[in-house]
């Protein structure tokens, strides 16, 4: 019998989603996951041919999911990215795309019945204990099958879906600022860097631009000559902040990594002009081992709460906070490879910020009996 898997596109990655219930068919523990969808998605082979892997950080995403009716959210989930040309499974990242694809599988497949208007699918992510929520137009009840709603770096349409993140922050690390400061000082091959480390959405630690080397008025290179810097600072941020031990080996997604500069006019990855109007602030981020194609949800949500710590490396870029006074949403506009997305910044009465919400759209693409090796080979 084969895992019985759904592809979904959530905003601009695609995702393997697994009932619990079936992945348990193949893997008993939650040990055994890793092992599992190593072998489904081919991740050994940098083409992942023989799996269902796409090849790329932003289509070797899966997402295990456990129904809770009754409990803190509506669902459980462990997201998984899985490696490209390595068997190795990480567990410790979170990823708001397909957060996005599993509010709509949630309604889709019935988890969360259908409302009159909206229905809200709130998620746990189990690895962080982040609670999120997805509110899917569901008009008169309607379950939708597509939509027309479009976000930067797909022209693919979706059905529309406004993914929310809420605090409180600081679930992987215990605090918003793990180290207390909005800026510490990296030692990086040799050379100091001001880093602004956050855990919100995702831990991430963020660079100026300049002094990392990266000219942020193009975004069409590669990185290549930067990127052993990027990942070394990933590295050593991931020490600071509490997210490995000096004897464990870096990780390739967990923090996330990236650089910001001041808005400005810059080319995007297709080539297009994109004005200095049009955005606050330029951030161009890792996924895994190369840049990322537009930015992931959780690093947007990072980038937003760092902007809203005064004299932090986001803040000095964008000059501005996002927070204009409590209860008031503000939209901070971040320029990015793919083009400009917006996040809604919702503060507290204390003025602290309490929500970050994000547009997004998704779709249904195929369910599928995959075909993996047998448990024991699996651990062999």
């Amino acid at each position: 019998m084969g895992l019985k898997g759904h592809w979904y596109r959530g905003g601009t990655s695609k995702c393997w989603l697994f009932d619990a219930r079936d992945v348990a068919l193949h893997a008993p523990t939650r040990e055994d996951i890793p092992a599992l969808l190593s072998a489904a998605f081919g991740a050994a082979d940098a083409r992942q041919l023989d799996g269902v892997g796409g090849g790329t950080s932003t289509t070797s995403k899966a997402a295990v999911i456990w129904a809770t009716p009754g409990g803190e959210a509506d669902l459980d989930y462990l997201f998984a990215q899985v490696g490209i040309g390595d068997p190795t499974v990480e567990l410790g990242s979170n990823c708001g795309n397909c957060a996005t694809a599993i509010a709509l599988f949630a309604v889709q497949t019935g988890i969360v019945p259908a409302r009159d208007g909206m229905t809200k699918v709130r998620m746990r992510h189990v690895t962080s204990g982040a609670v999120l929520s997805g509110a899917v137009p569901t008009p008169r009840g309607r379950i939708p099958k597509s939509g027309l709603a479009r976000v930067p770096g797909s022209s693919a349409a979706g059905v529309p879906v406004s993914l929310s993140f809420h605090g409180p922050w600081g679930q992987n690390t215990g605090a918003l600022l793990p180290t207390g400061n909005p800026v510490e000082q990296l030692q990086v091959n040799g050379r100091t860097l001001d880093a602004t480390m956050v855990d919100a959405g995702a831990p991430a630690v963020l660079l100026a631009a300049d002094q990392a080397g990266v000219d942020l008025s193009s975004m069409t290179d590669n990185l290549a000559a930067q990127l052993p810097d990027l990942i070394a600072a990933r590295a050593s941020a991931g020490l600071i902040m509490g997210l490995r031990k000096p004897e464990d080996p870096p990780q390739n997604a967990v923090p996330k990594v990236g650089v910001v500069a001041p808005a400005g006019d810059y080319t995007a990855a297709d080539g297009t002009t994109i004005s200095a109007g049009s955005h606050d602030v330029r951030v161009r981020m890792l996924s895994m081992l190369a840049p990322h194609p537009a930015i992931g949800l959780t690093s947007a949500v990072a980038v937003a709460l760092a902007a809203s710590q005064p004299s932090s490396v986001v803040a000095a870029a964008a000059g501005q906070s996002p927070s204009t006074g409590t209860g008031t949403p503000r939209l901070l506009r971040v320029g990015t490879p793919a083009g400009v997305i917006t996040a809604e910044i919702i503060t507290d009465d204390t003025g602290a910020v309490s929500e970050v919400a994000l547009h997004r759209a998704a779709r249904h693409i195929a369910t599928a009996d995959i075909d993996v090796a047998p448990a024991a080979e699996l651990s062999a």
